[in-house]
């Protein structure tokens, strides 16, 4: 595609948004799974690893679409095009825009650090950072849970099956958070963990098998529907570890934190076939014999990326055993900050 450059008054608009690591909680997070278990929330905190969305205004009607990660691009004569079609190569931005609905042209450009399938968010991610910007670009004052709303629902239109709050959530406001989830709403709570202890406990990696969250969630959510006591006591359990682990969280009990984590994992690779591999196996059985407490898949497993707790100075030494053993070490930087907009 050719160089593109827009008006030259008009300001380029720039929204990024980082992903996340998940701890305790997850798929308990999918209307209306946690209905069912009162008290239910979902902790979790952000990384550094980003996505962006980049909005150039253009003259006249013409849509531009151009995912660098992916090397993906595609285009529209005008928005009336756009709204007509029902496939697209680039379904994220192109669903988002059908919501929006711009009346100028522009070139959508976005980009995520996420490898592909890692299971940390970066679809959602990245969702926030163009709704973010598209919301800007139209005029449209949206608070923080109103895009939260938008960026969920459209991508349940994407991926068709139920999608869960809380991967927005680190994205919209970085930091550590516990995401509670009751009757009248969902609930964002920062969890008063300094950065540097999470980045000084947790290693993360990535497993190289790109998995389908939405998938493995939706056989999950499916089996609760339908009333089976093993998923539903599963879930139980899964929403008291939760609760403790938030608990422990709060004053340090690390080694408490690393117990309920080691517990989760247990109980969530029986809710369904493909939550863990072979390779994710075998990563959480050499970490922990370098000083390796816990671990679990990142998202709802399947390969992706999986977060080890570990011992006050053995971060390194885990990382190094998980390299030489195939996994993929990825940096692991507590994002300060969630969204961030300029022009």
């Amino acid at each position: 595609m050719r160089k593109l450059t827009g008006p030259a008054s008009a300001p380029t608009i720039i929204a990024q948004a980082p992903c996340r690591a998940d701890m305790a909680g997850g798929t308990m997070d999918l209307w209306p799974l946690y209905l069912f278990h009162p008290g239910t929330l979902t902790l979790n905190f952000a990384v550094n690893i980003l996505t962006t969305c980049r909005i150039t205004p253009l003259k006249g009607k013409r849509i531009y679409l151009r995912s660098l990660d992916t090397r993906r691009e595609e285009q529209f004569p005008s928005f009336v095009a756009l709204r007509g079609a029902n496939r697209f190569r680039l379904p994220l931005a192109a669903r988002l825009l059908q919501f929006f609905a711009p009346k100028e042209g522009l070139l959508i450009e976005t980009d995520s650090e996420s490898p592909a399938g890692a299971g940390i968010s970066g679809s959602s991610a990245l969702m926030i950072a163009t709704t973010a910007a598209l919301a800007r670009f139209t005029d449209r004052n949206l608070t923080l849970e109103q895009m939260r709303v938008i960026a969920q629902n459209v991508e349940a239109q994407i991926i068709r099956v139920p999608t869960g709050c809380q991967d927005y959530y680190p994205a919209l406001y970085g930091g550590v958070s516990a995401i509670h989830l009751d009757a009248d709403g969902i609930h964002r709570e920062a969890v008063p963990v300094t950065p540097e202890e999470i980045e000084s406990r947790f290693v993360l990696a990535y497993t190289g098998a790109p998995r389908q969250s939405g998938i493995n969630n939706w056989e999950v959510f499916k089996a609760h529907i339908n009333g089976d006591k093993h998923v539903f006591r599963n879930f139980e359990r899964i929403a008291e570890i939760a609760r403790a682990m938030h608990q422990a969280l709060v004053p340090g009990n690390w080694e408490e934190v690393a117990r309920l984590l080691r517990e989760e994992w247990k109980l969530r690779r029986t809710n369904a076939p493909g939550i863990t591999t072979p390779l994710i196996d075998k990563l959480i059985s050499i970490a922990s014999k370098h000083g390796g407490q816990g671990a679990k898949a990142c998202g709802a497993g399947g390969g992706g990326c999986v977060i080890f707790l570990v011992e006050k100075g053995a971060a390194s030494r885990v990382a190094t055993a998980i390299g030489d053993n195939g996994g993929r070490v990825l940096p692991l930087q507590v994002a300060r900050d969630g969204l961030r907009l300029s022009t």
